[in-house]
């Protein structure tokens, strides 16, 4: 235990940011398998503007590093695009051209 009246108040502001931030990163992980598990394409695009706005807040706040956040992103937003993609237009093999030797 701290003896100093400092190292007490650091203590005291260290137990409220921990819970501060694990209430936060556990939203984000909240708020991303949600974003994955919509079923269709217009729930999906507002859970991921939530989910926008919630990593900008947890980046704003110092939760995680910008770059994470940039990171989580572009991932949720990847998987959105290829899960509906893929749905409604069906891939085909690319043929490839004939050439002449």
């Amino acid at each position: 235990m701290p003896i100093k009246m400092s190292a007490k108040k650091r203590l005291r502001q260290n137990k409220k940011r921990r819970l501060r931030n694990r209430a936060i990163k556990t939203s984000l992980k909240t708020i991303t398998k949600k974003t994955m598990d919509a079923k269709d394409i217009a729930e999906s695009n507002g859970l991921l503007k939530e989910a926008y706005k919630a990593y900008d807040m947890a980046v704003s706040k110092g939760v995680i590093h910008k770059n994470n956040g940039a990171r989580h992103k572009s991932k949720l937003t990847n998987f959105v695009n290829n899960k509906f993609s893929l749905k409604e237009k069906p891939t085909e093999p690319a043929s490839q051209p004939e050439t002449t030797t």
